[in-house]
């Protein structure tokens, strides 16, 4: 629900002023009794909530799909199984999920893609967590270009994409085992990065903690890291950055 569509919708006549106070009782939030969900956070941060899906039944997830859609607004579930989705997707059959990432949205308005970000994977079993960051990126605006198996194994691979890579906003590199893509993208180019570790590897990369231990600790500036498998979080920092340049871009642009 957005504040300035229901003024505008009182200044044309469409509703009355009863009606629009109907409307802002929900916020800036509305308790569905299991959530208290935040249908505000988009005025505050620029962007709205996200269900985060592990341990909520296909029924509260059914319920929060609806209370979303009934305050016209756009909705991402994270973390979502294939039960839970079919719960979703049988009362609401625009949702779409990608298995993949484990990711499920409810496209009211379909934002016009801008800017552009890249997301690179260092191998193949890097994917869900990949494509969970490009899935939240696309989901809040961003252009999303995506690099897949491009790890320093085969180091030439990343060099063969990397002038279109330089053209992004931002970047998150995604990888697992010793996580040094992050590292060595950050080297090479003048836009940060946003380095994911994965939990993919052997014993030894202790479920991820090898991978973030190189992130945090690398020698390149100009890198920031989240969580072990934390997709989200950096397709939602991904977005933040690309929408600030262009923003600030969109403001440099003279006028004739």
């Amino acid at each position: 629900m957005k504040i300035r569509h229901i003024l505008d919708e009182v200044a044309s006549g469409s509703i009355s002023p009863a009606d629009a106070e109907k409307k802002f009782i929900a916020l800036p939030y509305e308790d569905i009794g299991f959530a208290r969900l935040d249908h505000h956070r988009q005025l505050r941060r620029g962007f709205g909530e996200v269900v985060f899906g592990p341990g909520k039944t296909g029924s509260q997830l059914v319920e929060t799909f609806r209370s979303f859609e009934k305050a016209e607004s756009n909705v991402l579930a994270s973390r979502i199984t294939q039960e839970q989705a079919d719960a979703v997707t049988g009362h609401f059959p625009a949702a779409v999920y990608c298995p993949v990432s484990r990711i499920l949205t409810l496209v009211l308005q379909a934002p016009v893609p801008f800017g552009k970000v890249a997301v690179c994977s260092a191998g193949t079993s890097d994917l869900p967590v990949a494509e969970e960051v490009a899935k939240v990126a696309e989901f809040f605006g961003a252009k999303v270009d995506r690099y897949v198996d491009i790890g320093v194994a085969g180091i030439h691979r990343l060099f063969a994409e990397l002038d279109n890579i330089r053209q992004a906003n931002a970047i998150a590199a995604v990888a697992g085992m010793e996580g040094a893509l992050g590292s060595v993208i950050t080297g090479l180019v003048e836009v940060p990065v946003i380095a994911v570790p994965t939990s993919v590897g052997y014993g030894a990369s202790f479920g991820g903690l090898s991978a973030l231990l190189t992130m945090l600790n690398s020698c390149a500036a100009g890198i920031a890291t989240v969580n072990i498998d934390n997709g989200f979080g950096a397709g939602y920092l991904l977005a933040q950055i690309n929408r600030l340049v262009e923003n600030k871009n969109a403001r440099q642009v003279p006028v004739s």
